[in-house]
């Protein structure tokens, strides 16, 4: 769609509607700015957030009978 054929319908709108239009495309503009913001993790920004046991390599007596 044209921008010409955009302005044509709008300006056939009453002004309480072309308000409407514009708060709508304000959204729409605030919405895509959102959506380009992904945030990225830093490398190393879980450490110490994550925890092991000492014994976690240790074979687990349930599956003996399948070593």
């Amino acid at each position: 769609m044209s921008s010409l054929s955009l302005y044509t319908k709008l300006e056939g709108l009453p002004k309480n509607l072309k308000q409407e239009v514009s708060d709508f495309i304000d959204f729409l503009m605030e919405k895509s700015s959102h959506e380009k913001k992904k945030i990225v993790p830093k490398f190393g920004s879980a450490k110490g957030k994550i925890r092991m046991s000492a014994d976690f390599d240790a074979p687990l007596d349930e599956f003996k009978e399948y070593m």
